[in-house]
Parts: structure tokens; sequence; C-alpha cells
């Protein structure tokens, strides 16, 4: 009888343990399983933020051939209108001057015409000179180059530009400061031109040991969470020039608000 009962508790116990075993087994198999496709789901949430970081590079790569491409034919229409047919005609002229027989009117007139035409294709090679790299940022910085551009939109009288500066400005840095001054050009174009804006600020300051631009205006503003303004143009060529400052840009704007920009560089 004693056997028995020892028999079958050890028969108990062996069961117990079994389905203890086989619980614990199970548990493992289900805490694995768990791990396993969380894991999974974390990296294919990596995978689809990598690949919209990635397409979003390509799509500000792309701005920047765009807008590179659409400077370069605009510099060669300007070139062959303002320049090349000019010195065509400068050409001609000097040609009619070896015609025998030329009375001192005619002289006069062909000499004159040649000094009217060279004179205006030095002046538009001078403004084409200009927008590439502005004289005065080039001389004397981006400081001096700023004030110059809101001396000319302010003489428009269309709008006020209030200009602040706390920053000092190495001369020597003419590339990097070049990106900002374009980037002051498209956005003082925007708020002109789409914004309608009749007040505009544009400050530089040190926050947080980062050169900053703070930048609004009173226009019309627009919907910045709306997927068509951030895809814009402009919008995207200013973007791809701060990350190749290895910035960073902030953008608050809402409809009849204006627009508030801030940028580090």
């Amino acid at each position: 009888m004693k056997d028995t009962t020892t028999s079958f508790l050890s028969n108990n116990i062996n069961e117990a343990l079994s389905y203890i075993f086989l619980v614990f087994l199970l548990m493992s198999i289900i805490v694995i399983l768990f791990f396993y496709f969380s894991r999974k789901k974390i990296i294919q949430k990596e995978i689809e933020k990598k690949n919209l970081e990635i397409n979003h590079q390509k799509e500000l790569l792309r701005s920047v051939i765009l807008t590179q491409e659409a400077e370069r034919k605009r510099i060669a229409q300007d070139l062959h209108d303002d320049i090349s047919s000019k010195l065509n005609v400068v050409s001609l002229n000097t040609h009619l001057l070896k015609t025998p027989n030329l009375s001192d009117d005619e002289l006069q007139d062909i000499t004159n015409n040649i000094t009217d035409l060279t004179q205006k294709a030095l002046e538009n090679s001078r403004r084409i000179a200009h927008d590439l790299l502005p004289p005065v940022l080039e001389k004397f910085g981006l400081h001096a180059g700023i004030e110059e551009l809101v001396v000319e939109f302010n003489s428009s009288k269309v709008v006020n530009v209030i200009y602040k500066n706390d920053l000092t400005f190495d001369i020597a840095d003419i590339d990097k400061h070049l990106h900002v001054f374009r980037i002051l050009q498209e956005l003082l174009n925007n708020s002109v031109r789409h914004g309608k804006a009749t007040e505009i600020s544009i400050a530089f300051k040190s926050i947080d040991n980062q050169n900053t631009c703070i930048y609004s205006d009173n226009g019309i503003g627009f919907d910045s969470k709306s997927d068509a303004s951030q895809k814009g143009l402009g919008m995207k060529n200013i973007e791809s020039r701060i990350n190749f400052l290895n910035g960073t840009f902030s953008l608050n704007s809402s409809l009849n608000n204006g627009v508030k920009i801030n940028f580090t560089f």
C-alpha cells in the first residue's frame, strides 16, 4: 500500500513538473516571439524613418539642382540677350567704320553708337556679376551686404524692413555667408511678392551659442502644415541652403498671421 502511494505521488509530481516545464517553455516561446516581433516592428519603423530622411534629402538635392539649372538658364539668357547681342551690334558698327567715304557726321554717329552699346554691355555685365556675388558682400562682409539689401527693398516704398544685428561676421566665411544672404533674398522676395507684407523684421543674435537669424513679416501668411506649402521650390531651396550650413530651421505661419522663420548657421 505504501509503495502504491509513493508511486502515485511520484507520478503526480512528475506530471506537475511536466506541466510546469511545458508552461515555462510556452511562456518562453511567447516572450521570445513577443521580443522578436517587437524588435522587428522597431527595425521596420527605423527603416521607414531612414527612408523618409533619404527621400527628404533627395528632395532637397533636387531643389538645389533645379535652382542651379534655373540660375544657369537665366545667366545664359542674360548673356545672350544683353551682352552677346550688343557686342554683335558693336562688331557690325566697327565694320561700318571701314566703309570708304564716310562723312564726319556718319563717323560720329557710328562712334557714338559703339560707345553707347559698349557702356550698356558693361553695365549689364556688372549687373550679372552683382547677382552672382554682390561686391559689397565680397568686400565688406555679410553685415554690409544685408544692409545694402535692406536699403534696396526699403527704397521701393512698398515695404519697411527693420534690420538688427548683434553678431560679428568673419569676412573670411564668404561662402557660408553667401548662403545666408541668398536665404534672406528668397525670404524677402517671398514676403513682398507672395505674402504682400508691408513690415518685415530681420534680427541676428546668438541663442545658446548658436548664430541665429529671426525673420518675420506681417503678410497674409499660409498654412505651414500643408504639404503643398512645404514642397514649394522656394522653401526647399531655403531649407537646402540651411542644411548645407549644418543649421536648424523652424517655420511658423497661418493664414492672415504672417510668417516667422528661425534658422541657425
